[in-house]
């Protein structure tokens, strides 16, 4: 790792956001030639990092082939789950869909491992990189943006340097600092629902079944985990979910009892909960002049599904690939557009998708329920519609990344 001088630092791209999609991207251009500058403001290793707490990732398996291609799958697989079944329904009704990894000649639709976890292998990774340089605790001040560069003040260790860049690059969330920088706007859809998200443990194996129950709360999802437990996201009404963070573990046990049934055994103790709003929030462009946008910057998506995270550690695979055959300039429009023209179909795709079930399964006029269950069944009876909807964990549409692929970032 490169330690931070104190004249004018200069790179090729700089990466503002150092949470698990901003820290993928800084290590896929390790090796690519270019110097890369990644800014975090919380250290991994605080609880305050909000991309590497208690809460849990799924990831498909086109994300399992990038992070075997940056070298720490390896490292991941001992803690990882795998996801090897899928069932679908909807509480109170008769359709049910199910979805099973043998049957579509794949060995699991997708792993789930602790953020934690993950967050520590990459930084490990980023440590010993010789091409990326890490401004951790840092921020960002004065950030300026032309066609000619991008410079911005780095404060970081209790001083003030100045930076020049190429290429910004924005990971730093739905609020993104890089976006109203870039004069990028985005558009807004408050779900009004809030995710409540704990780990639990039951009286049953999950023998890898992952189970997607929608309520009249909100959609809930079970996750399989190690041993007997599982990773629950539950997307309630604010004040509802209000209401159940306000009880102690056995009144959360027995609401989520209530609302999930017994499919999956007994609840039986349950960690610390958290939780945080459900919003869509999509960028109305990804790029802009000298800017880029990947992840929760770009799109941050409701996590019916579990699409979210993988999509953008697509957009940080291709990006960190455009990049690097780039010949000249990093930034230059022309290479900026190539990164968007190859992202939109995929990008468009998966936000409609999760939107469109969120909707879909929100919506209690008279006849839709019995409606949706139809639907259920009649999914859960053609072959085709269960492959089709298999291969959303590999991609939803377009340029699939090199890395996604099993090839290196970089051609040979």
């Amino acid at each position: 790792m490169d330690a931070l001088p104190q004249a004018e630092l200069q790179f090729d791209v700089a990466i503002v956001g150092g949470g698990m999609v901003g820290a993928s991207l800084a290590a896929a251009l390790e090796g690519t030639g270019l110097r890369a500058l990644l800014v975090e403001g919380v250290p991994f290793a605080s609880a305050a990092q909000p991309s590497f707490d208690e809460r849990t990732t799924a990831l498909g398996n086109a994300s399992r082939r990038i992070y075997e291609g940056l070298g720490i799958w390896g490292e991941l697989a001992d803690g990882a789950s795998a996801i090897r079944a899928i069932h679908v329904s909807e509480a109170g009704g008769f359709g049910f869909a199910r979805l099973v990894a043998a049957e579509q000649g794949v060995e699991a639709f997708g792993y789930v491992l602790a953020n934690r976890s993950l967050g520590a292998a990459l930084w490990r990774r980023l440590e010993a990189a010789r091409d990326v340089t890490l401004a951790v605790p840092a921020r960002c001040d004065a950030l300026e943006v032309t066609p000619a560069g991008v410079r911005f003040v780095l404060h970081a260790a209790d001083a003030a340097r100045a930076v020049s860049a190429r290429l910004l690059v924005g990971a730093d969330g739905a609020q993104s600092q890089v976006r109203a920088a870039a004069g990028i706007a985005a558009d807004v859809v408050d779900y009004r629902q809030v995710a409540v998200v704990a780990n639990v443990s039951c009286d049953q194996p999950h023998e890898g079944w992952a189970f997607e129950r929608f309520t009249t709360q909100g959609p809930l999802a079970l996750l399989p985990l190690e041993g007997a437990s599982r990773a629950v996201i539950w997307a309630l009404a604010p004040e509802e979910a209000r209401q159940l963070l306000a009880r102690g573990d056995a009144g959360y046990l027995a609401a989520l009892q209530g609302a999930f049934g017994w499919r999956a055994g007994r609840f039986l103790r349950a960690g610390r909960r958290a939780s945080y709003d459900l919003k869509l929030t999509r960028a109305r462009a990804p790029t802009g002049t000298r800017a880029v946008l990947i992840g929760n910057a770009a799109q941050a998506l409701h996590p019916v599904a579990g699409q979210g995270f993988n999509l953008g550690l697509r957009d940080a695979a291709m990006l960190a690939e455009v990049l690097a055959a780039a010949t000249a300039d990093p930034g230059a429009p022309e290479v900026l557009a190539r990164f968007a023209a190859w992202r939109a179909r995929d990008r468009g795709g998966v936000v409609r998708f999760t939107d469109g079930l969120v909707r879909l399964f929100g919506d209690a006029r008279p006849g839709l329920p019995l409606l949706r269950n139809l639907g259920l069944l009649l999914f859960d009876a053609s072959p085709p519609a269960k492959g089709a909807l298999a291969r959303v964990s590999v991609g939803f549409a377009g340029p699939s990344p090199r890395l996604a692929r099993g090839l290196p970032v970089r051609h040979a």
